[in-house]
């Protein structure tokens, strides 16, 4: 499949100062033999954004580096690659909105990010007036069938979490459609990361998903390194991967209680509670901030791991890792959790496939990637790297890759922090004479989190997208709740945990 892409764009150039992957602009047909091509499998979606008169695809041949391919805009009109490849309905839609354009043969042009409370459409595009319309006015997908109600949920919710809105379409107990509708929270990210400064982009990315700002942080600066040519100092390149992992670590352990939770587990819930907040303590005490949010930056890292911080982690770790051992023990030796965990939730390995599900969600449904080890960078060692994967593909898999993973996250940190070099913290940013583009994918908890860049020259972010894992996992709960009971659903949900303003830009 690799060779087919490769065929498909044979001749056309890659675009200068594109790193540390190319990119390549081809003619709208072009665009659509390689749409197509995805359709037919064994390619990888990794993104797809527009700028102004271009649409940008980027994937990636299972096994290869990935590349992007570009096509111009003409008449706003662009191929649909939607219409072959499922994953990329979302994305399309969000260009569809944000900037006019259509994808042409798309099978799905609802409004995704703009709920008609604007006052204009095509914000980043013509920017037209349009009049304004209830947010409520939504055309959810029809569903046919004997004995069928439907429940409406959100998009304000119980608990203090953001907004989403699920239509459940339902016969007695048994779902048999969930349709999501997402947006609420669209703070406009695009516009504010175009023709900034890189500061400025830096610190609106790290705000995307505040649970994933390391990472998000992380993916943005290797961008705008790889844009430039540079790269973070060695000891600047380790602290970036402890917090990385201490990230990891905090999310995974409030997960494993909330899941545990919706299952009337209560008990993990409160260790687990206490586990996180231990760990975001250390953050608050080693890296001055407890998310550690504007500490990675292009170039290196803010903010220094003294000896004492470092002693802090690991005295921390050492408390929390047998504990932990037994919260897990309980879990497994609990028929009452198991009986509501195993076989629930089921995401086919088929599925997880073909939308690149990342981070727990696909690795527990077969798919075995990990964007620390298959599109390595530093500090990660690819060969040393354990990466688990299941089977199951249940709400119980889910959490025992979230298990598994912490781990491999401690044991990582531990490594990291004995042999932590010395040196400076960043590298000073060189100026640049031409305009210049990088891209990065980053592993964060949920998943691979991508950011694709174009620097201009003097310094500032000419245009910015980023891409959050949660744009192909949102689907996918569509299909894991599928004959389910409607009370399972905050269970399956709460082992997806996707992010609703990852998606929602």
């Amino acid at each position: 499949m690799a060779d087919r892409i490769q065929g498909l764009i044979a001749g056309t150039a890659a675009e200068p100062n594109s790193r540390p992957w190319p990119r390549y602009t081809v003619r709208a047909d072009v665009f659509a033999r390689v749409a197509q091509a995805m359709g037919e499998g064994g390619i990888d979606l990794l993104s797809l954004w527009a700028e102004e008169g271009i649409v940008h695809l980027a994937l990636r041949p299972l096994g290869e580096a990935p590349r992007i391919v570009s096509t111009p805009v003409v008449n706003e009109r662009f191929p649909s690659v939607g219409r072959w490849h499922a994953p990329a309905i979302r994305l399309e839609r969000a260009v569809h909105d944000l900037f006019g354009y259509v994808p042409e043969g798309a099978p799905d042009l609802r409004p995704w990010l703009d709920h008609g409370a604007w006052g204009f459409a095509a914000p980043l595009g013509a920017r037209k007036t349009a009049p304004l319309r209830d947010p409520a006015d939504y055309a959810t997908l029809p569903v046919i069938g004997e004995g069928l109600h439907e429940i409406p949920v959100g998009p304000v919710h119980a608990g203090i979490i953001e907004p989403g809105h699920f239509r459940f379409t339902a016969n007695g107990e048994i779902v048999a459609r969930l349709e999501e509708r997402l947006g609420y929270v669209h703070r406009g990210v695009d516009a504010l990361t175009t023709n900034v400064s890189i500061a400025r982009a830096a610190k609106v990315v790290a705000r995307v998903s505040g649970d994933s700002t390391v990472a998000a942080s992380f993916a943005f600066a290797r961008a705008v390194e790889a844009a430039l040519g540079i790269a973070a100092p060695p000891r600047a390149q380790i602290i970036r991967g402890v917090m990385a992992e201490f990230e990891r670590v905090a999310n995974h352990l409030g997960d494993v209680g909330a899941i545990c939770n919706d299952a009337a587990f209560a008990i993990a819930l409160a260790h687990c509670g206490i586990f996180r907040e231990k760990v975001l303590a250390a953050c608050g005490a080693a890296f001055g901030h407890r998310l550690m949010m504007d500490r990675i930056v292009p170039g290196g890292v803010s903010h220094d791991v003294s000896r004492e911080a470092a002693h802090l982690i690991t005295t921390t770790l050492d408390a929390i890792e047998p504990a932990f051992a037994e919260i897990v023990r309980l879990y497994e030796d609990t028929p009452s959790i198991q009986d509501r965990t195993c076989g629930t939730g089921i995401l086919a390995a088929d599925l997880a496939v073909r939308f690149a599900a990342g981070g727990p969600v696909g690795r527990a449904s077969a798919r075995d990637f990990d964007a620390r080890r298959d599109l390595a960078h530093a500090p990660y060692e690819p060969e040393t790297l354990d990466v688990p994967v299941l089977t199951a593909g249940d709400v119980d898999a889910r959490i025992r890759i979230r298990i598994r993973e912490i781990a491999t996250s401690l044991a990582l940190i531990r490594g990291w922090l004995v042999e932590l070099p010395d040196g400076p913290l960043v590298a000073e940013l060189p100026d640049i004479s031409a305009p210049c583009e990088g891209m990065a994918v980053a592993e964060a908890f949920r998943g691979d989190l991508l950011v694709w860049l174009r620097v201009l020259p003097g310094g500032a972010i000419g245009r910015c997208h980023v891409r959050d894992a949660s744009w192909f996992q949102w689907p996918l709960l569509e299909a894991a709740i599928e004959n389910n009971i409607v009370a399972d659903f905050p269970l399956c949900n709460k082992s997806f945990n996707c992010s609703y303003a990852g998606a929602d830009l």
